[in-house]
């Protein structure tokens, strides 16, 4: 009886022990199957903004997401977390200005800050149309500035706040909100106290130096504004304590960073070589489905004696 038991006994932990296993091999597929944000896409674990169908100046609400997924609700981005809730303002990226003629005048209205971004925002009005774009340096309420997607022969002198296409900017011209193709919304230099510097012109091409001291070349109908992004001191403000740094949405990290010899300290590298912006890639090509006509396709493979295949007979 005794052995009898303790057989049963093991029979039982083999049980438990195939369920624990099943039950592991489930969370951990679970947890392999979150799907996350992929770099690149503009979307982050700080918070999702509610944007509504129609473009407005009106406050956008958000969801703080403190580095949790949004699906799970598990802490992704560790260094993430708190902060003070912010309304979002919805940025018009995209300067369109007339393609002959004069340049469109429009007035800068306000200066507000945005809890949700490092740089200022202006409000500006053009006609019956109101929008919000990225202030400059020196950028004041009442001012005029002047958008144009002509290319003169003899390059502009262009003010603070002023949109053109980088063939019309001189050499040495600080610039910011550089569109990456022509047409689309202005996606480089959006940081307080950044500026990138056209450098030299080759061909329909236009070279501009990054904040980064990386060179691109960009098409020369690519739109760009002039000036230096707002709020230059950005980089030079003292936090003073850590309740400070958990009102701007920063989880502590203790231990793990220094500066020279340790697992994240930093690394000099050389600068990649400057790199071309050439056209976007082409879509896809569709699909083609071909169908064949319905005879018979049969092949018959017959071994000769001597071990020579025959030819197929169709």
């Amino acid at each position: 009886m005794a052995s009898l038991s303790l057989i049963f006994r093991g029979l039982q932990i083999s049980r438990a022990i195939g369920r624990t296993s099943n039950v592991a091999q489930v969370r951990a597929k679970h947890l392999w199957n979150i799907d996350l944000p992929k770099p690149g896409q503009g979307k982050a674990f700080r918070r999702i903004v509610h944007f509504p169908e129609e473009y407005t100046i009106k406050p956008l609400e958000v969801t703080n997401l403190a580095g949790r997924d949004p699906k799970t609700g598990r802490v992704v981005a560790k260094g993430i977390g708190g902060g003070i809730k912010h309304k979002y303002h919805w940025i018009k990226w995209q300067r369109d200005g007339p393609a002959e003629g004069p340049p469109q005048i429009e007035k800068v209205l306000e200066i507000i800050f945005d809890g949700c971004r490092t740089a200022k925002v202006a409000l500006v009005g053009v006609g019956d149309e109101l929008k919000y774009i990225l202030a400059t340096e020196n950028m004041k309420p009442g001012d005029l500035i002047k958008t144009s997607r002509v290319i003169p022969r003899i390059p502009v002198r262009a003010n603070e706040g002023d949109a053109y296409p980088l063939g019309a900017l001189p050499l040495h011209t600080q610039v910011h909100c550089v569109e990456k193709y022509p047409g689309m919304p202005c996606h480089l230099i959006h940081a307080a106290g950044t500026f990138g510097t056209i450098i030299r012109k080759f061909d329909d091409y236009v070279v501009v130096q990054m904040p980064s001291k990386r060179e691109f070349a960009f098409k020369e109908t690519c739109m760009a504004t002039v000036g230096r992004v707002s709020n230059v001191n950005h980089n030079k403000e003292h936090v003073g304590s850590a309740q400070r740094k958990r009102e701007l949405g920063y989880r502590p990290r203790s231990g793990l960073w220094k500066r020279k010899d340790g697992r994240h300290g930093r690394k000099i590298r050389r600068l990649p070589p400057m790199k071309i912006i050439g056209p976007p890639k082409p879509a896809d090509p569709p699909v083609m489905r071909l169908t064949l006509p319905e005879f018979n396709l049969k092949r018959e493979k017959r071994t000769r004696p001597n071990g020579h295949i025959r030819q197929p007979e169709w």
